[in-house]
C-alpha cells in the first residue's frame, strides 16, 4: 500500500530517540522528508548524517517559543514545504504531587503543554487548505497510556498528558473545517531508553508489565513508528480527533 508520504514533509520534534525517531525512520522509508529537532546536538547530528538526503535537523527546546518558527523556517527554506509534524517531548520528571517543586511543575507545562499549543497555532496556518493546499495537513501529538489511567509516581505526566489530550480533542474541532488532522498517539509499554529508566532499581517491573498486557510483550519503538507514520499520511485522511493506543491490548478503558 502506497502511503502517500513520497516527498511530503513532516517535523518531529523529539526526533533523535526513542518514539520519535522511530517515527523518522517509518516516514523516511515512506519517502518523507523530516525537520528533526532535540536539545541533543549530538543526536541531531548523528540522525542528519545518517538520513543526508531527507532529514535536516536543529538543536531545539519545546519550551522555547521560538522554536515553532525555526522549525517552519527550516522546513520551507531545505524543502519548500510543510506537511504535517509529530510533537514528541521527553517525559517529566517523576515524582508525586505533594512531593514535586514549583519549578518541576512549571518547566514541564511549558515543554509538555504550552510547547504542544504553540506548534499548533503556528503549524495551523500552513497546513490549512484556506492556505492554496489541495489538502490539509496532520497534526500528531505522542501522549501516553496516562491519559486513560494515571501511572504511579508519575503525577506531572499524569495531569499534563491528559491535558493535552483534550487539547487534541478541541483543535480537532477547530481545524477541521480547515482540513487540517490532530490526533493523539497513545503508547503503553514500548521498549525506549525511558521505559528502561523507570524499570531500573525493580527487576520485576519487565514481568508485572508483560502480565497485563494481552500480547505479553512489551512493543518495539519501530512498531509505534509505522503506525505513526501512516496516521500522520494521506491514507489515513479521515482520522482526526481520535485518540489511538498503541499498547498491545493493554488499556482496558475506550
Amino acid at each position: 500500500m502506497d502511503l502517500g508520504l513520497r516527498d511530503r514533509v513532516y517535523v518531529v520534534t523529539g526526533g533523535t530517540s526513542g518514539l520519535g525517531r522511530a517515527t523518522v525512520d517509518a516516514l523516511v522509508a515512506e519517502g518523507a522528508r523530516v525537520v528533526v529537532s532535540s536539545r541533543d546536538a549530538g543526536k541531531v547530528a548523528e540522525v542528519a548524517d545518517r538520513f543526508p538526503r531527507s532529514v535536516v535537523g536543529i538543536v531545539a527546546d519545546n519550551a522555547d517559543p521560538e522554536t515553532p518558527e525555526r522549525l517552519t523556517t527550516l522546513a520551507q527554506d531545505t524543502f519548500g514545504r510543510v506537511d504535517g509534524a509529530l510533537v514528541s517531548v521527553g517525559g517529566p520528571p517523576p515524582g508525586r504531587t505533594t512531593a514535586l517543586t514549583d519549578e518541576a511543575w512549571r518547566e514541564s507545562f511549558e515543554s509538555v503543554f504550552l510547547g504542544a499549543v504553540r506548534l499548533a497555532r503556528h503549524l495551523a496556518p500552513l497546513l490549512s487548505t484556506e492556505s492554496g493546499r489541495e489538502d490539509g495537513g496532520a497534526l500528531g501529538y505522542v501522549l501516553s497510556s496516562s491519559v486513560k489511567t494515571p501511572l504511579p509516581n508519575l503525577s506531572i505526566s499524569n495531569g499534563l498528558r491528559a491535558g493535552l489530550a483534550m487539547l487534541i480533542k478541541d483543535l480537532a474541532d477547530e481545524l477541521g473545517p480547515q482540513g487540517t488532522r490532530v490526533l493523539g498517539l497513545v503508547p503503553g509499554r514500548i521498549l525506549t531508553a525511558r521505559t528502561v529508566q523507570l524499570e531500573r532499581g525493580d527487576p520485576q517491573a519487565r514481568q508485572r508489565s508483560e502480565a497485563v498486557i494481552p500480547l505479553r510483550r512489551l512493543g518495539d519503538p519501530e512498531e509505534f513508528g509505522r503506525m505513526a507514520a501512516v496516521l500522520l499520511s494521506p491514507a489515513a485522511s479521515y482520522v482526526t480527533g481520535s485518540l489511538i493506543p498503541i499498547d498491545g491490548g493493554m488499556m482496558r478503558a475506550l
